[in-house]
C-alpha cells in the first residue's frame, strides 16, 4: 500500500502525523542514489548503537541528516509559494485537517476542497 500523501504532495501521513515528502523535482536516480545513502546511514546508526560507539554514532547521524536535507526531508523547504512547514505537525493541528477528517469519513480524498481553499489563501 502507498503512504498517503496530502494533496500538494508535500507531506506522508503516517499515524497522524505530517512528515515530509522527498522533493519531487529531484531526478529519479539522484533520489534512487540519495536513499541508498539515507539507508546506509541508518543501518549504521543501528551498527554504531549496537556497537556502543559514541564516534560512530555521531558520524552516522550526521550522515543521515545530510541525505534526507539532500532529499528535501529537512532543512529549507522545497516549495517556493511560501507556504509554512508542517513537518511533524498533528494532521488535525494543520490545515489538512478538514482532508485528513474527510477520509475518516469517507468521502473522496482528492484533496480539491483544499487546493481551493490553499488558493484562496495564496491569493489574499
Amino acid at each position: 500500500m502507498p503512504p498517503l500523501l496530502t494533496p500538494d504532495q508535500r507531506y506522508l501521513v503516517v499515524r497522524g502525523r505530517l512528515w515530509r515528502a522527498s522533493n519531487p523535482a529531484l531526478a529519479e536516480t539522484d533520489r534512487a542514489r540519495l536513499t541508498r545513502e539515507l539507508m546506509a546511514a541508518r543501518r549504521a546508526v543501528a551498527a554504531a548503537r549496537r556497537a556502543d560507539d559514541p564516534v560512530r554514532l555521531r558520524a552516522a547521524r550526521a550522515a543521515v541528516q545530510a541525505a534526507k536535507v539532500t532529499l528535501g526531508e529537512r532543512g529549507p523547504v522545497w516549495w517556493t509559494d511560501g507556504a509554512p512547514d508542517y513537518n511533524r505537525h498533528l494532521v488535525k493541528n494543520s490545515p489538512y485537517a478538514q482532508w485528513y477528517a474527510a477520509r475518516d469519513a469517507g468521502e473522496p480524498l482528492d484533496g480539491t476542497a483544499l487546493l481551493n481553499e490553499q488558493d484562496e489563501v495564496n491569493e489574499s
